[in-house]
């Protein structure tokens, strides 16, 4: 995607699933993905990325075709490419200009290992700067969807309707190709929105195939790693499972693991697989940080003592909590007092843990992508989290993150092969600085108790209308704004709360759920009723993007 795309979101919707540390601290990081040891990856294709926080929905859309797909730094080298020896790579989307300075490039020799290419978008425009064409600024912008002519059936388009609907977003085009391609397919403002080079295995595409909103989008990227790249699709989730419970084993040794419980489904899923791999030397360290939903610190307790018998150590620290939060109201900065009071409870209380020097954490695929793994790389942070930044550089845990590489609806199918409960796999997830980041301003004993209350019904209301897995995320936010309203005869000026319910399957993009008028007629008659200082609640109808899930 070119710079002068910025403004044209990418949307897209995918099946619920939901990173990496922060650089420069002391902790033992786990290896980089070409590092690491999968089964089944014989059978590999990697994502290049250049700046598209939309990457990791190609690795997705690769990965249901059952072949292992990870996201690797733009700038790899040809050489470390041909070690790792891939079956096909894909080079992302990105923000820039190819005809710009400092715009990220690909080294060249990639193009000469044999080893099939496809590029989307800025990834085409890329390709094809590098091997003899032009790209400039395209006549008429294309945002949005588009209508596509197929010209060449040829690898890429096997089976695919000769008039499709594409999903555009670009201000760049590739205007010129040189005779060694062949226009693969056109729209009637991109004369070039398809391509495959004549002897070299590199393809092109100027539209995303990887949203919804191409609705062959997954048969173009199927033709790809299959036919181009020659896939079988043998990989499978549970032989992560087994790898992972492999390795954790091997790289533990003798050693104590200590696990933070937080309530959600990965935190559970790291400590279900812990378990499975080191049995009774996991230790879990459940942080009541006094913002957790109502009742989940309870919750989690009987779950993990009762039903896991588990080694579970409970830290009850609201009060430090709220002092740290006191008075703060940046978002950013909430996250990295949450996450520093939280490393600091966590040390105090492994301190008494004898043999711990392992830290556990439930870091996924999207925090890896929206916290900018790495240091210097070209995609922008979105969001700062304890889980991937803000750690200290004396940590003395080695941290592990067994699920960095999978995205939420893998995760939830990993915790059903764990054996989890259901009622545990589908809970909806919840950020790591918890009802903080949804009480928006400062954070206050009591503010926090509204919330909670309100947070409450508006799930309650959800799961008896039986749309909690419809629902992929539903939470109320406490605005710090008042509101003129009357009760009986007398006149308030209450807060108000608005309710926040969104469909995904990546949780990287997501749509606002379309909840009854009869529902949400119920949901703001409780909260008004039975919430005391609430007098005026509001629907978010906002998708992602162009906004985020949580508010802050």
């Amino acid at each position: 995607m070119s710079s002068r795309t910025a403004a044209s979101p990418i949307p897209t919707t995918v099946a619920p699933k939901s990173g990496s540390p922060a650089s420069g601290r002391a902790a033992e990081i786990v290896e980089q993905p070409s590092g690491r040891r999968h089964l089944g990856q014989a059978e590999r294709v990697l994502v290049l990325d250049f700046g598209s926080q939309y990457a990791q929905l190609i690795a997705r859309r690769v990965r249901e075709q059952h072949v292992y797909c990870e996201i690797v730094r733009h700038d790899i080298t040809a050489g470390r490419i041909r070690e790792i020896a891939p079956k096909g790579v894909i080079l992302s989307g990105g923000p820039a200009s190819v005809y710009e300075s400092g715009a990220p490039r690909i080294d060249p020799a990639i193009f000469d290992l044999g080893i099939p290419v496809l590029g989307i978008c800025y990834g085409m425009q890329l390709a094809c700067d590098a091997l003899g064409g032009h790209v400039g600024q395209a006549k008429s912008r294309e945002y949005g969807r588009a209508s596509c002519e197929v010209l060449d059936a040829d690898t890429l388009f096997a089976g695919v309707p000769q008039r499709t609907e594409v999903w555009m977003s670009h201000g760049d085009q590739v205007d010129r190709v040189s005779a060694d391609f062949v226009p693969l397919a056109r729209t009637p403002t991109c004369p070039v929105a398809a391509v495959r080079h004549r002897r070299l295995p590199v393809y092109g595409l100027q539209f995303h195939p990887e949203v919804t909103h191409t609705p062959a989008g997954a048969s173009i990227l199927a033709n790809f790693v299959r036919n181009a790249c020659g896939c079988g699709g043998t990989w499978r989730l549970a032989d992560f499972a087994e790898e992972a419970i492999l390795s954790m084993r091997e790289r533990v040794g003798d050693g104590r693991v200590i696990c933070g419980l937080s309530g959600g489904v990965d935190s559970a899923v790291v400590a279900a697989l812990l378990s499975r791999a080191i049995g009774d030397r996991l230790s879990c360290i459940l942080v009541d940080n006094g913002l957790m939903r109502a009742h989940e610190a309870d919750a989690v307790i009987d779950e993990f003592e009762h039903h896991f018998k588990t080694d579970l150590h409970v830290v009850r620290a609201e009060s430090r909590f709220l002092e740290a939060l006191k008075g703060i109201t940046e978002p950013q900065e909430k996250r990295r007092r949450i996450g520093k009071v939280f490393v600091d409870c966590f040390a105090d209380e492994a301190s008494r843990i004898s043999g711990a020097r392992f830290l556990a954490q439930g870091t996924l695929y999207p925090d890896v992508i929206e916290s900018g793994a790495a240091p210097d790389g070209p995609a922008a942070t979105i969001k700062l989290h304890h889980n991937v930044g803000g750690l200290p550089e004396n940590l003395e845990f080695e941290l592990v993150e067994p699920l960095r590489d999978l995205f939420k609806d893998e995760v939830r199918q990993l915790g059903l092969q764990l054996g989890l409960p259901e009622k545990i796999v589908w809970r909806h997830p919840f950020p790591g600085p918890g009802l903080a980041v949804r009480c928006i301003g400062e954070v206050t004993k009591s503010r926090l108790d509204t919330l909670r209350s309100a947070d409450a019904i508006v799930l309650e209301e959800i799961e008896r209308e039986g749309l909690m897995r419809k629902v992929s995320q539903a939470f109320a936010v406490l605005l710090p704004v008042q509101s003129v309203g009357v009760m009986g005869d007398a006149r308030t000026y209450d807060d108000v709360l608005a309710v926040r319910a969104v469909e995904t399957e990546d949780f990287m993009t997501a749509d606002w759920s379309h909840l009854s008028h009869e529902l949400l007629a119920r949901i703001s008659s409780r909260v008004i009723n039975e919430v005391r200082g609430v007098n005026r609640v509001v629907y978010d109808i906002s998708s992602k993007p162009p906004a985020t899930i949580e508010w802050e």
